[in-house]
């Protein structure tokens, strides 16, 4: 078998993936205004609106890390062809970092804890105060990006080195092992932070790991789209080959479900258990217009992708399997809405516009920027020994 070329010229980006750069770039931009817009009549709702949206779209350099981290420790062929997806979406975690300013500067509109008096007044929330206060919270979120943002800069910097120079194979090891626990851990707090405090009376100890599991699907999902987008390169599509999107199917199916089984553990819990510190979370999303959000959910985030992923045809033909990817993004946002919208609207179910604007404009944002990131090395680590091991399957 002749070996294949590993010139890093043959495997840049094709056209697709800078048409949508200048698209999402676009749309965000638009967003953007809409936003300020919205900002200007009603703060309080674009602080709610824009926590929605960006607790939906860190969920993909997050769960990028994670994915990354875990293809260094399996050394699989399985996600070789996704690998540079992964550094580039990760890498723009630092981005994540800076636009998660207007959730600091917005704090008191978001989270009951940020406010001294109503801390007085309730014992519960006083118990916590040592760990729920404004600088903690802060303190807290430096840390979180410092320790993602140099995971992922490292893992990508030293990608880019082995494209070019000899390389040990257990060097990213080194880092991906303790990492992926690290990551855990960090996402754990931040999960917490973020999104559990918003009811500072509920607490679950599933959460973190349901958060985390939620990321890493998302990522997965969003993925398998631009793994199709890329396919468009004749050079990396023969690492894509049919084999490999059956891969990304079956993978993305164990998310569904173990997303599914811990859905289900943490309700089963909760609701047998009857604890009135516990119970109000799933008795505000099973009134006021909410169930019909929650029936949803259950039907197609798992119901219908369990469904359509269990025949083989829909894991080995590319087209159908990132119609079911393009689909659990959208059902992706309606879970992060669905955990978040409950506890910040505290009413009846109901859809700002500004939930919408603020989606499209981070969402937008961050497609150009890991747009850009993509486009600036070669699809394909040109340095890994094992690339024309798949490269060949694909002959």
């Amino acid at each position: 078998m002749t070996e294949p070329n590993l010139n890093p010229e043959l495997f840049q980006a094709p056209p697709q993936i800078d048409t949508l750069q200048k698209v999402g770039f676009g749309v965000g931009l638009l967003g953007i205004v809409a936003l300020a817009v919205g900002f200007a009549g009603n703060p309080e709702q674009f602080y709610k609106s824009y926590l929605l949206a960006y607790v939906f779209v860190l969920g993909i350099p997050i769960g990028s890390l994670a994915l990354l981290m875990v293809h260094h420790l399996s050394g699989g062929r399985w996600s070789l062809a996704l690998r540079r997806t992964f550094e580039a979406s990760a890498r723009t975690i630092p981005l994540m970092a800076v636009l998660f300013l207007p959730v600091i500067l917005g704090i008191h509109h978001l989270y009951e804890w940020s406010h001294l008096d109503v801390v007085a007044n309730d014992p519960i929330l006083r118990h916590k105060a040592p760990y729920l206060n404004q600088s903690g919270f802060i303190v807290r979120a430096v840390a979180y990006f410092a320790i993602w943002s140099g995971l992922a800069l490292m893992l990508a910097r030293w990608s880019a080195q082995q494209d070019t120079q000899s390389f040990p194979l257990d060097r990213f090891n080194k880092i991906a092992g303790p990492g992926v626990l690290i990551l855990g851990l960090t996402v754990t707090f931040a999960s917490v932070d973020w999104v559990m405090s918003l009811d500072p009376h509920w607490f679950s100890t599933l959460f973190g790991l349901w958060f985390l599991v939620g990321m890493a699907l998302t990522a997965l999902a969003f993925s398998i789209v631009v793994a199709s987008l890329i396919h468009n390169n004749v050079h990396v599509a023969k690492a894509l080959s049919t084999d490999r999107f059956h891969d990304y199917g079956t993978l993305l199916y164990a998310f569904i479900m173990l997303w599914a089984y811990l859905s289900y553990s943490q309700f089963l819990i909760i609701w047998s258990a009857n604890l009135p510190e516990e119970i109000p979370y799933y008795l505000r999303r099973f009134g006021n217009g909410w169930q019909g959000i929650t029936l949803v959910i259950v039907a197609g985030h798992f119901v219908l992708p369990w469904l359509l992923l269990l025949f083989r045809s829909t894991k080995r033909m590319r087209g159908r399997l990132v119609a079911v990817a393009s689909f659990m993004l959208v059902m992706r946002f309606l879970d992060v809405f669905w955990l978040i919208a409950p506890w910040v609207k505290q009413g009846a179910f109901g859809v700002h516009w500004m939930d919408i604007a603020a989606t499209l404009g981070v969402l937008g944002l961050w497609v150009g920027a890991f747009c850009y990131l993509l486009k600036g090395r070669a699809l394909l680590p040109v340095g890994d020994p094992y690339l024309p091991e798949a490269l060949a399957d694909g002959h």
